[in-house]
């Protein structure tokens, strides 16, 4: 596999889940020799804003892939076709959940992973991927859904360039979705995508 940047080898993540929470105004620090407490959440009530965004799309879906192979270049379009699985499991109550992509193609293989967790604070979402192939995180991005299309924004670099990243999710009908990778070196002026995926759904 010839793929450049290991964001484009993605779409998620295997990492120690992080308690969304916040701690109670005006505690005490804690001392240097003492173990820092566990942050408490708010007594949980109905489920609101955001955090319910994904739940559509637990369960197992059936991926085709096409990724871009040099993204971002003078290079002429080549684009590598892969087919597969990714399979979408809750996660605290639903709070959180991880996608697990397993697809492959003449290229090669791609089995990767993204962590999306909501923060109730800022009402958004950050989706964190990860490549098995090579184990690193890559800076996540973060956002939400309106009007049924999710969109999410970070900052990232492409070799020595930093670049900006937009990943959109679109839910197209029941039982198919739509997912886009862009990458844009002028600071989000113009945007190249380098990723497409389309789901149909194998089972709930």
């Amino acid at each position: 596999m010839t793929i450049s940047h290991r964001r484009i080898l993605t779409a998620s993540l295997s990492a120690a889940l992080m308690l969304l929470a916040t701690a109670a105004s005006g505690a005490a620090a804690p001392s240097p020799a003492s173990p820092s407490p566990v942050s408490l959440s708010p007594a949980r009530t109905t489920a609101t804003d955001g955090q319910r965004d994904f739940n559509w799309e637990i369960g197992t879906w059936r991926s085709a892939v096409r990724v871009l192979a040099d993204p971002l270049s003078e290079s002429p379009d080549e684009w590598l076709e892969f087919s597969g699985t990714s399979t979408v499991r809750p996660l605290m109550d639903r709070r959180a959940n991880v996608v697990e992509l397993a697809v492959s193609g003449p290229a090669g293989s791609i089995d990767a992973i993204n962590l999306r967790l909501y923060e109730p604070q800022a009402q958004r979402w950050s989706l964190t991927f990860v490549n098995m192939r090579d184990g690193l995180l890559t800076p996540a991005v973060y956002g939400g859904f309106r009007d049924g299309v999710g969109e999410f924004y970070g900052d990232d670099r492409l070799g020595d360039r930093p670049i900006k990243v937009r990943f959109l999710v679109t839910r197209v009908g029941q039982d198919e979705a739509r997912f886009e990778q862009a990458f844009s070196a002028d600071g989000g002026e113009t945007w190249e995508t380098n990723w497409i995926a389309v789901d149909h759904r194998v089972r709930r």
